[in-house]
């Protein structure tokens, strides 16, 4: 059995796009560029996309062929060599997909992260007796070594949100209310849930709203969305669904999604009302 595919890390797709951008100033096509090293130009593509391992050799090639200078060639390389680090959730591999790990990497990475749920609780705000339900339900066929993995990979992501070094992100999340009333598991599971994000939305870098049934519909009911935020790279939304996920950084798109959580964000209860809604349904959850 092959190895499980390793998402790339952000300083990785930082250097991809770097290559790219130097190969365009130096006035070369991918096709130019292949043909100096001899090799398919699908590998320049797949490199600079990170769709491929960037090698050592390869991009100090490029590199000279694209007439960088020698000293930022080297610091290029030094960079090179840091993006090859593994990061912390390439350990969770075995049960990561691909296209999640991409997202993990971009979380672990941000500055800023912003989005909608309307269906659960966001993952980086649950408590693991409440992913381990959500799993269970929407996962039936996942084994129960897998099932416990996924819920500490979960738990693994939420450190972000109060680790000292870097600066923790900020998190600004809308929840629907269909996610605080739908419930997950046993009556219990549901109270240490809402406990946990009380306890979550006192955190100075934590916007925790709830969008209310009374909202009606409104601009993000369709569907998750997640928009990063991170340095030197554009900003970048992903869409997920059961299966797989999107990631666009198109601007136009972007800017879909950012007025479509502004607008959302006049419907949702503003973050003190939310703490007030959430502890209404604490005390409905103990009666």
């Amino acid at each position: 059995m092959s190895e499980p595919k390793v998402a790339p890390t952000v300083l990785a797709i930082v250097l991809g796009r770097r290559l790219a951008a130097l190969r365009e100033t130096a006035g070369f096509t991918a096709v130019q560029a292949a043909k100096q090293l001899r090799i398919a130009q699908t590998t320049v593509t797949r490199m600079e996309k990170v769709e491929t391992s960037l090698k050592y050799a390869t991009v100090k090639t490029l590199l000279e062929i694209y007439g960088v200078p020698q000293e930022e060639i080297l610091e290029f390389l030094a960079l090179l060599d840091k993006a090859a680090t593994p990061g912390w959730w390439q350990s969770f591999r075995d049960v990561l997909p691909d296209w999640f790990g991409v997202h993990v990497s971009l979380e672990t990475a941000a500055t800023d992260i912003r989005g909608y749920e309307p269906g659960v609780i966001p993952g980086l705000l649950q408590t693991p007796n409440y992913a381990r339900s959500v799993m269970e339900r929407g996962l039936p066929r996942m084994s129960p070594d897998v099932l416990e993995r996924c819920v500490d990979l979960r738990s693994k992501r939420q450190e972000i949100l109060i680790r000292k070094d870097p600066a923790p992100p900020r998190l600004w999340v809308i929840a629907d209310e269909t996610s605080l009333r739908r419930s997950a598991g046993s009556a219990a599971v549901m109270r240490e849930q809402i406990e946990h994000l009380l306890d979550l939305a006192d955190l100075p870098n934590v916007t925790l709203q709830v969008c209310p049934f009374e909202a009606g519909l409104h601009p993000g009911a369709f569907g998750p969305f997640t928009i990063f935020e991170i340095s030197e790279l554009p900003d970048i939304v992903c869409t997920d669904s059961l299966s797989r996920a999107g990631y666009s950084e198109e601007k136009e798109e972007v800017a879909l999604f950012r007025e479509a959580l502004n607008q959302m964000s006049v419907y949702a209860f503003p973050k003190q009302k939310t703490k007030i809604f959430l502890g209404d349904i604490r005390k409905e959850l103990y009666l």
